[in-house]
C-alpha cells in the first residue's frame, strides 16, 4: 500500500509539530510538508501534490476554509480535514469543501485513519 502524503498546515509551530507527530505515529501516513498560511499551502500543495491536507481553520492571509475552497476548485486537489480548537458544531457546514472537521483535542492517529478511510470511500477511491 502506497503512503497517504500530509502536508499540515498551521500558523502556530506547536500546533504544527503536535500534527506532524500525530502522522508520524499512524501507519501508512508521511508528512512531506508543511505551511504556515493559507496563500503558502496552495503552492505547497501544488508543488508537493499531497494526498491529504491537515488544514487549520485560522490562518494568516486568506483563512483554511477560503485554502479550502481553492485547493477544491477544480475537483482534482487533495483531500483536506481542518483542524481548529472550535467545537465541531460552531464549523458546520461552513467548510469550503473539507472531507471532514476535526477538534485539534481529538486528534490522534485512530481519528486520522477513519476520517481517511470514510474521505476516500466517499470519493470512491477506497
Amino acid at each position: 500500500m502506497r503512503e497517504v502524503r500530509v502536508l499540515v498546515v498551521d500558523d502556530q509551530e506547536p500546533f504544527r509539530r503536535a500534527m506532524a507527530s500525530v502522522v508520524d505515529a499512524t501507519e501508512g501516513f508521511v508528512v512531506v510538508g508543511s505551511a504556515t498560511t493559507g496563500e503558502e499551502s496552495l503552492v505547497m500543495a501544488g508543488d508537493l501534490a499531497p494526498d491529504l491536507v491537515l488544514m487549520d481553520v485560522n490562518l494568516p492571509g486568506i483563512d483554511g476554509i477560503e485554502a479550502t475552497r481553492r485547493l477544491g476548485a477544480d475537483g482534482r486537489g487533495p483531500v483536506v480535514f481542518l483542524l481548529s480548537t472550535y467545537d465541531e458544531d460552531e464549523v458546520g457546514a461552513a467548510r469550503g469543501g473539507a472531507a471532514t472537521y476535526i477538534p485539534k483535542g481529538a486528534f490522534g492517529p485512530d481519528r486520522l485513519s477513519a476520517a481517511w478511510q470514510e474521505a476516500t470511500r466517499v470519493r470512491g477511491e477506497g
